[in-house]
């Protein structure tokens, strides 16, 4: 594909944001100097991250505290690159006064393009400007294979970049293990971190070795990298975000709530770990610091891209408990607020009828409300019915069950989400903390856990015992009871790990793929809400077809877990010969 030639820069946009309007005035009076010819300013956050979710912005200098407000850059900026709301071609630099390096450490590896200390000259920010729009020339043909969705090409390039030192190499081998981790490469992700890391030992190479065991299913040796990243650096917002999802992904709730509700402090205005924290409070039973930390999301980031509809629901479930029926009438005033811009979202409906749901339940309507949760119950066998909305569900039949409302297929349906859903403890024990309201439920659901591993065991001792065909068969028939995608992904392992020895694994290959269909993409591991495809740490790779990559994403997915089924090739122990690359420590970063 050829590269476009970049914009003049009297073509360009920008944005400054600034909570002192003398700042803001000079800013903007020398972006306009560079030559740029349309400079627009705002003075709060706020304003600034709706425009930034709107409008494609050249060049964006942003302060990086705001003391009026409590809020800082800093959040903005992570905020906006877990959204994908920051194209490649814009040019972002974190402005600060503050001269230690270990405040402006987070944003100069994280931001794509640094940061400017204060006093700085016009010549110094033309100098740092014009510098970063020759990375984004050098980088062009790696950003044209990612918005082609190529990603195995830009994944190549970046390896080549990395390992030539060609420049901007460092920041191509980041590009380069992101993309690793999106084709679901995670091995390979890992080696080049690590060699990275070898190269230069950078907080986010690190970080990014953490994620990738987190990927490959390695929470705990992730925990262990973590802690050590965290107490090299106690103020690294990213890593306790990455370390609460593994602590999550184990089970360690109680962990993953301090861990939350520490991000939370060092980045108070943060829409994502205020909503984190907030939902793991609920999930833990304290429901005070639940409604205040969910509250405070939905008041700074209700009209947002980067808000989580999910701590609507949560939020409503805590106010119903406080018996605060204008708390939940405001739930469901939002919630239809929002259904009027997204009507046809199928999860916000799911949302605003679990809203309704507790508030007929508050106004004593109970034929009203066995009415509503029998409509919901046919949804369950749906392939899109997630479980987020089976922990929601489950989570109002135990409301139900604790009011006495007579519903008497409750606990048949919370079983059948149970059994469905439970392929790990951590998502049997929040869908099992979901149920607090009435415990035989919440019993329930982690009995289904122990029943499904032991149809996984004794499947597996038929495989071991060389008859895998048998073992793969038993797996479909169990996965087609109960939908459950653990059971379905081990048959689709065997099958292809004992394919020479199993009778028809074409037939049996065509029923996995029917039956995936049906199955729907469940979660393989715990998390809170929707996360959006930027991770702590990580870069943002934004698509402008996001359909398209969501699809192609999930078609990775399942190349990948094909991949995983076939026996692993040996590795080198060394990170940088295992990539055959060979980091020097010269050439530009």
């Amino acid at each position: 594909m050829a590269t476009a030639p970049p914009r003049d820069v009297a073509d360009c946009l920008a944005l400054v944001i600034d909570g002192n309007a003398t700042s803001r005035s000079i800013l903007a009076g020398q972006l306009r100097d560079y030559g740029v010819g349309k400079v627009v300013q705002c003075s709060r956050v706020r304003d600034a991250r709706n425009r930034l979710e709107h409008t494609a912005y050249d060049f964006v200098l942003c302060e990086q505290f705001f003391d009026e407000t409590n809020e800082s850059g800093q959040t903005l900026l992570d905020d906006l690159r877990r959204a994908h709301l920051l194209p490649f071609s814009t040019i972002f630099f974190m402005v600060t006064a503050e001269a230690s390096y270990a405040s402006v450490a987070e944003a100069a590896e994280s931001a794509l393009d640094g940061y400017l200390l204060k006093p700085f000259t016009p010549v110094a920010l033309f100098d740092r400007l014009s510098l970063a729009r020759l990375r984004k020339v050098h980088l062009a043909p790696i950003f044209d294979a990612i918005e082609a969705q190529n990603f195995e090409q830009a994944a190549s390039l970046c390896l080549q970049r990395f390992e030539t030192q060609q420049p901007y190499w460092l920041y191509a081998a980041r590009m380069g293990a992101e993309l690793l981790l999106r084709l679901g490469r995670h091995d390979e992700a890992r080696t080049l971190f690590e060699a990275v890391i070898a190269a230069r030992a950078l907080p986010w190479a690190k970080l990014g070795v953490a994620r990738a065991q987190v990927e490959s299913g390695q929470a705990t040796r992730a925990i262990t990298t973590l802690q050590g990243l965290i107490g090299a650096d106690a103020s690294y917002a990213d890593a306790y975000d990455v370390l609460g999802r593994a602590q999550v992904e184990v089970g360690n709730f109680a962990e993953a709530m301090e861990t939350y509700r520490h991000a939370s402090g060092l980045t108070p205005d943060s829409v994502g770990r205020l909503q984190k924290f907030g939902m793991m409070a609920f999930y833990m039973g304290e429901r005070e610091a639940a409604t205040k930390a969910l509250s405070r999301a939905t008041i700074i980031g209700l009209d947002s891209k980067l808000f989580d509809h999910q701590s609507i629901v949560l939020l409503a479930f805590a106010y119903f408990a406080d018996t605060d029926r204008k708390g939940v009438d405001r739930c469901l005033a939002d919630l239809a607020r929002v259904l009027e811009r997204q009507g046809d979202s199928a999860r916000l409906q799911r949302f605003a009828r679990v809203v309704l749901t507790l508030q007929q339940i508050q106004l004593r309507q109970f034929a009203k409300v066995v009415e509503l949760v029998r409509a919901m119950a046919p949804e369950t066998q749906q392939s899109d019915f997630d479980f987020e909305a089976a922990s929601n569900l489950a989570g109002l039949l135990a409301v139900l069950a604790h009011t006495s409302i007579d519903l008497a297929e409750g606990a048949t349906w919370v079983r059948q989400l149970g059994m469905r859903y439970a392929n790990t403890r951590g998502l049997s024990e929040l869908m099992a903390n979901a149920c607090h309201w009435h415990p035989p439920y919440a019993e329930s659901v982690r009995e289904c856990l122990q029943q499904i591993n032991g149809m996984a065991e004794r499947a597996m001792a038929l495989s071991l015992s060389g008859d895998p065909t048998s073992a793969v068969r038993s797996l479909l028939q169990h996965s087609a009871d109960t939908l459950n995608v653990k059971l379905l992904d081990m048959s689709q392992q065997v099958l292809l790990r004992h394919q020479a020895r199993i009778h028809e694994p074409a037939a049996l290959q065509s029923s996995i793929d029917q039956l995936r269909e049906r199955c729907g993409s469940a979660p393989a591991r715990a998390v809170l809400g929707q996360d959006s495809e930027r991770q702590p740490g990580g870069m943002t790779l934004r698509l402008r077809n996001r359909a398209a990559a969501q699809a192609r994403a999930q078609e990775m997915a399942q190349n990948a877990l094909k991949e995983r089924a076939a026996p692993p090739p040996p590795v080198d122990k060394d990170p940088a010969a295992a990539l055959r690359l060979r980091p020097q420590q010269t050439g530009k970063g």
